[in-house]
């Protein structure tokens, strides 16, 4: 099966991460990656669309069509936000785009990054916890071949990445010792990338992706490229 990606998200940490792999991988034929600016990557397999409202894909909907994966990477920290507005950028963007991909292209496989601890009740008292389950739990129920919510917990750039947090590339320097001492609580960025395509792929049937599967599937995803 050869992978026509979406990737929203781009500029950011994880979606540049995602995208990096994605390009490098030879089950992924194409990439558009569809965000408010230009992620400033050249490569032959990759479409960039740049469009300033992504609450309203109407004007390029056409575009969107012939994909069978989505990577929606979009997200920001609920510190300092209310309700209102972490409700608008995290739950309503995401369903505006996943509705939208979801009657142009039924068969695809929609893969959300969620985050470690999200509330599958939505009845939670801490707030992002609670949307985040809201969202995944409206995504299951969109007319997608699948869509998989995807729940890392701490997560290691790569090397000379443009856009990790800089708490991040900080921890990361002991990665290997929490790989040892937590190893259910961290991953890395190109496990993350290698474990969304794993699951465009082979469709497992376990759609919470948590942050101990991750590593599960990029070694099944590596094994099958090797």
């Amino acid at each position: 099966m050869k992978i026509r990606a979406i990737i929203f998200g781009a500029t950011g940490m994880v979606g540049e991460g995602v995208l990096h792999v994605a390009l490098g991988h030879p089950a992924v034929e194409a990439v558009l990656v569809v965000g408010r600016r230009s992620c400033n990557v050249q490569h032959p397999k990759l479409v960039e669309l740049i469009h300033p409202d992504l609450y309203d894909l109407s004007a390029i909907a056409e575009k969107l069509v012939g994909y069978n994966a989505c990577f929606f990477c979009l997200g920001v920290s609920s510190v300092g936000m209310t309700e209102t507005n972490y409700t608008r950028v995290t739950y309503d963007l995401t369903m505006h785009a996943a509705a939208v991909l979801a009657r142009l292209n039924p068969g695809m496989t929609f893969c959300y990054v969620s985050g470690a601890g999200t509330d599958s009740t939505e009845k939670g008292s801490i707030m992002w916890a609670r949307i985040k389950g809201r969202t995944e739990n409206t995504l299951a129920k969109l007319p997608f071949k699948a869509a998989y919510a995807f729940r890392p917990a701490f997560i290691k750039p790569y090397k000379g990445q443009k856009h990790a947090h800089w708490f991040s590339t900080a921890l990361g320097v002991f990665y290997p010792v929490l790989r040892i001492l937590v190893p259910r609580y961290v991953c890395t960025l190109e496990e993350v990338g290698l474990a969304m395509i794993q699951v465009a792929k082979a469709g497992p049937a376990n759609r919470v992706v948590e942050n101990k599967d991750i590593a599960v599937l990029a070694r099944a995803n590596a094994a099958g490229v090797s």
